[in-house]
């Protein structure tokens, strides 16, 4: 059995806003991937995008 520092955790990015401000607050961070739950999907996503309105939610 491995340390659990060396089994590896499913992980994606992801964009966060973590504080208050324009554009500059959109951080891409490294998540856990998340668990669906019964009767949830789990999908694969390759490529988002972000536009301008979105940014407006940090405000």
């Amino acid at each position: 059995m491995q340390p659990r520092s060396l089994i590896p955790v499913p992980s994606m990015r992801a964009v966060q806003i973590t504080r208050f401000g324009g554009p500059e607050v959109l951080d891409v961070v490294d998540v856990r991937e998340p668990e669906p739950a019964d009767g949830q999907e789990l999908y694969e996503v390759s490529a988002a995008g972000i536009n301008f309105a979105d940014t407006h939610h940090a405000l």
